[in-house]
């Protein structure tokens, strides 16, 4: 199993924003492609516009096939046109794609 750690950083007022867009539409969508959502986090020490998440994947070849659909999905593409009318909610992202070590709790 491999999981992706994405960051967000979000444009100043707007962690509404992005909370409503996972809750009501992107985690939706997921369900439908079959992508696995493990976890949301947002700071409670720390920079106050970040949103932490992980995603679940079998293999990197699941992940590009999912992603790829994902972000090429007409429901998707329209939500994010509604999201964006005010302008981006996204600064910046980053994401990283991790294994557990053999010593993890998770194995």
């Amino acid at each position: 199993m491999l999981y992706e750690l994405r960051v967000y950083e979000i444009v100043p007022l707007r962690m509404k924003d992005i909370n409503d867009r996972f809750a009501k539409h992107t985690t939706r969508i997921w369900k439908r492609m079959g992508i696995r959502p493990v976890a949301f986090w947002e700071n409670v020490i720390g920079p106050s516009n970040i949103l932490t998440y992980i995603l679940a994947w079998e293999s990197l070849k699941e992940r590009q096939e999912k992603w790829d659909a994902f972000v090429s999905d007409p429901e998707w593409q329209k939500v994010m046109a509604e999201t964006h009318k005010n302008g981006p909610i996204v600064l910046r992202s980053t994401n990283t794609i991790m294994r557990p070590t053999s010593y993890s709790p998770m194995q």
